[in-house]
C-alpha cells in the first residue's frame, strides 16, 4: 500500500475532516479516560512482507523517499506533543496501557522504543502498574535486546509464532524457523518480562491436524502465560489471495477452522490457560492483555503513527497511512489525522454488544432492547448462550456459541 495519500487535512468518504490542529469536539473531552486510557504506537516497518498480511506496513523498498526508521521515533514524539496540546485542557489520567504494534516494532533500536515510552510517561504519566507491550517477530529479538526493552519499562511481549510447521510457515511467507518463536519466548522470560504471548494462525492451506497439534504442544511447552489464536483470513490484494485465485492453494475451510479452534480450546484449557475472549487465552487474570480489554470495553486511547486509529469520548479518527505523508504533516505542525467519525448512539451500542459478547464475562442482558432479548432467548434455546450466565442476567457464549459468535451478535443487534 505505498504511495502518497491526499493532501491535508484530508477526508474519507465515510468520515468527516479532521481539523488541522487535531482539536476534538468539547463533548469528547469532558471525561477522558473515565473507563481507562491507553496509547497505541504503530511501527510500520517490516523486513519483508508476509503473504497473508494487509496491515499498514512497508519494507525498505516500498517506503520510497522521505521516511526512514532512523527518524521514526522523533516523528512519533512529534505526534505525541500534538496529542498533549489537543488534550491540554482535559488531560487524561495516567496511562493504563501502552501497546507498540506493527509491522515489526523491534526493527527499531531498543533505545528508540525506550525513548517513545519515556515520552509517553513524560507527557501523561504511566500508571504505577501500567502494562507496556511490544509486538515482535521472533527473528527480530535477541537475549540482549530483550533485556534492554525490559530495562526500559516494557512488561509484556507478544511474539508472532503462527505455526510450528515449516511447511505452514513457508506458505505464510514467515521468515523465522519453526523453533525460533518458542526460543524467543524463553529468552523473554529470562530477560524478566512479566507476561509473554505467542500468536498462532490456524486454517492455513496444507496445514494438517497434526501440524496444529504440534504448534499447540510447543506453545504449552514454552510455558507462556498468554496465547492468541486466529483463523486465517484471506485479504484481497495479498500474495496469498492471488495464489488462491490462480488455484495454487485451496481457500480456507470453515469446518477445518472450527476443528482447529476446538483443538486449541482443549489443549490450552488442559494446560491451565482459560479463554477470556473468543481468540485469547490466559493463565491468570493478571496475564490477560489489558490493552485489548481497554478496546473491548469502550475505553479511550490515542493511536500514534501512520494509519493508527484513536478513540476519545465517542470520536474515532485515523491517521494517514503512508509514513512519508505522516511525517510531512507533523513537520508542518499539522495533525496527521485523515478523517474521523462521531459514533451515534446506535453505532456505539452495536459495537458494545459485538465486543463485549466475545468476552468470557459476557454482556448484561439489561443493555439489550426487546428485540435483542428475544434474540438472546433463541440463542439460549439453541445452546449458544450459557444457561447459568443467562440466569444471572448475562449473555455468555458457550463453546458452540464461540464458534458462531458473529451469528449470535446479529441476533442480539438485528
Amino acid at each position: 500500500m505505498p504511495g502518497t495519500l491526499v493532501a491535508m487535512p484530508g477526508v474519507l468518504p465515510d468520515g468527516e475532516t479532521v481539523p488541522v490542529d487535531g482539536s476534538l469536539p468539547a463533548t469528547a473531552t469532558t471525561a477522558v479516560g473515565a473507563r481507562g486510557f491507553g496509547v497505541y504506537v504503530h511501527v510500520p516497518f517490516c523486513a519483508s512482507r508476509c503473504g497473508y498480511c494487509d496491515f499498514n506496513t512497508y519494507t525498505a523498498a516500498e517506503l520510497g523517499g522521505g521516511a526512514s526508521r532512523e527518524g521514526y521515533a522523533d516523528t512519533v514524539l512529534a505526534e505525541l506533543a500534538l496529542a498533549a496540546r489537543v488534550l491540554g485542557d482535559s488531560p487524561p489520567p495516567p496511562v493504563d496501557t501502552v501497546f507498540v504494534g506493527g509491522g515489526t516494532p523491534t526493527l527499531l533500536p531498543a533505545d528508540d522504543l525506550a525513548r517513545i515510552l519515556d515520552g509517553i510517561d513524560r507527557t501523561w504519566g504511566l500508571a504505577a502498574d501500567a502494562e507496556v507491550t511490544t509486538e515482535a517477530n521472533p527473528e527480530s529479538v535477541t537475549p540482549e535486546s530483550l533485556k534492554l526493552l525490559r530495562a526500559a519499562g516494557y512488561t509484556r511481549i507478544s511474539l508472532g509464532m503462527q505455526s510450528a510447521s515449516p511447511g505452514v510457515l513457508a506458505i505464510l511467507d514467515r521468515k523465522h524457523s519453526a523453533g525460533r518463536a518458542t526460543a524467543a519466548a524463553l529468552e523473554a522470560r529470562d530477560a524478566g518480562f512479566e507476561h509473554v504471548n505467542l500468536d498462532l494462525i490456524y486454517g492455513t492451506p496444507g496445514e494438517r491436524a497434526e501440524d496444529f497439534a504440534a504448534s499447540l504442544e510447543q506453545v504449552v511447552a514454552a510455558g507462556v502465560d498468554h496465547v492468541s489464536a486466529y483463523a486465517l483470513i484471506v485479504e484481497d490484494g495479498t500474495r496469498l489471495a492471488a495464489r488462491m485465485k490462480r488455484g495454487e492453494l485451496a481457500y480456507p475451510s470453515d469446518d477445518v477452522a472450527a476443528d482447529r479452534y476446538l483443538a486449541a480450546e482443549a489443549a490450552l484449557d488442559a494446560a491451565g490457560l482459560s479463554w477470556y475472549e473468543v481468540s485469547n487465552w490466559a493463565r491468570t487474570d493478571e496475564a490477560r492483555c489489558r490493552h485489548n480489554l481497554l478496546y473491548w470495553t469502550g475505553a479511550d486511547w490515542w493511536g500514534l503513527g501512520p494509519g493508527a486509529h484513536s478513540h476519545v469520548g465517542g470520536v474515532r479518527w485515523w491517521n494517514v497511512k503512508h509514513p512519508t505523508t505522516y511525517a510531512q504533516r507533523l513537520a508542518a505542525g499539522a495533525s496527521p489525522g485523515l478523517a474521523r467519525e462521531v459514533l451515534t448512539v446506535d453505532e456505539a451500542h452495536m459495537e458494545d454488544v459485538m465486543l463485549r459478547l466475545r468476552l468470557a464475562s459476557g454482556l448484561p442482558l439489561a443493555v439489550l432492547d426487546a428485540t435483542g432479548r428475544a434474540g438472546a432467548e433463541r440463542a439460549l434455546a439453541d445452546g449458544l448462550l450459557d444457561a447459568d450466565g443467562y440466569a444471572a442476567g448475562r449473555a455468555v457464549l458457550t463453546l458452540r456459541g464461540r464458534l458462531l459468535a458473529d451469528a449470535v451478535v446479529r441476533d442480539l443487534v438485528p
